[in-house]
């Protein structure tokens, strides 16, 4: 269960609400911890912004929500997050409107803001082999994140499917790992040889010095317990300091890199999909997109047209 950081400015009562929400979420949907976690940051948000206007979560109106939604423009907020910010509202009211203890429903007209498509950054096959060459596998944390950056890149898993990986879920002699992803569905992902190699020689010869006897957990943080997203994202930033990236980087850069450089190998776009653990082949397709831009790219800079 989610519980939230109770910021100063949020009056308790107000926090309360919040975090009741969050309990009901949690006990009647299939909502995962990262979803829970996101609706509480953005409902804390719109709360202490309710304070400072000496307002009230169950007695505001569309037009106060429509002011709340403008100064996040004015502060350049992308429209994304402010898509999703509405959506966190519209879960939240209509569940106290449901229970009879907000009168109306104060964003049942408001409009999502239109969210451009944007491309998954992704790196070049070079830039990937240098990120998985900058670890010094001679050093025990090192050796055990050189494990982890090639069974990312080539299984193309979610960081949190990555740091949540058990033993249960690893098959070293077939290859295959059984991925739980979002929704709790189930996929089966090759490894690939050279990820197979390094987790192997990961299991046998570093694991037992990091992990806590009593975890499950493939990896695990430099104090034994569960590693966070965040570590592991810091750590992804290090390696690409010292393997001299420059490009823009996201924690699921290796996952987004994954899906290209398969897609610019031929492979087929439904297999992609499987791969990744997408139900809807439209979130894949977008990755066409980043190779077909690639593309265009190399021509424009090689074809003597271009």
């Amino acid at each position: 269960m989610i519980k939230l950081e109770q910021p100063a400015p949020l009056d308790p009562a107000e926090h309360a609400l919040i975090q009741q929400f969050l309990d009901q979420l949690w006990l009647e949907k299939d909502v995962s911890p990262n979803t829970l976690s996101a609706y509480g940051s953005d409902l804390t948000l719109f709360g202490r912004f309710l304070a400072a206007q000496q307002q009230q979560l169950l007695a505001v109106d569309s037009q106060l929500i429509n002011q709340f939604l403008a100064t996040r423009y004015q502060q350049q907020v992308s429209p994304r997050s402010s898509s999703r910010m509405l959506s966190s509202l519209r879960r939240f009211y209509r569940h106290y409107h449901k229970t009879g203890r907000c009168a109306v429903n104060p964003v049942t007209e408001l409009v999502n803001p239109k969210i451009g498509r944007s491309l998954p950054k992704t790196l070049s096959e070079q830039d990937v082999d240098a990120l998985l060459q900058a670890p010094d596998c001679n050093e025990l944390i090192q050796f055990r994140d050189k494990a982890m950056l090639e069974l990312l890149y080539a299984c193309g898993l979610r960081v949190t499917e990555l740091i949540s990986l058990t033993l249960q879920q690893v098959s070293i002699n077939q290859g295959v790992l059984r991925v739980l992803g979002k929704g709790s569905k189930e996929r089966l992902v090759p490894m690939g040889e050279e990820a197979q190699d390094w987790l192997s020689r990961y299991l046998q010869q570093a694991r037992a010095d990091i992990v806590n006897a009593d975890s499950n957990l493939v990896f695990a943080s430099s104090r034994g317990s569960q590693m966070t997203r965040q570590t592991f994202w810091h750590r992804i930033k290090f390696y690409a300091k010292v393997a001299g990236i420059e490009a823009e980087l996201s924690p699921h850069t290796l996952r987004h890199a994954f899906a290209t450089h398969l897609l610019n190998h031929g492979a087929d776009l439904r297999v992609v999909q499987m791969l990744l653990g997408h139900s809807d082949l439209s979130t894949t397709q977008i990755y066409t997109h980043v190779a077909q831009a690639r593309l265009q790219q190399l021509h424009q800079q090689h074809h003597p047209r271009g």
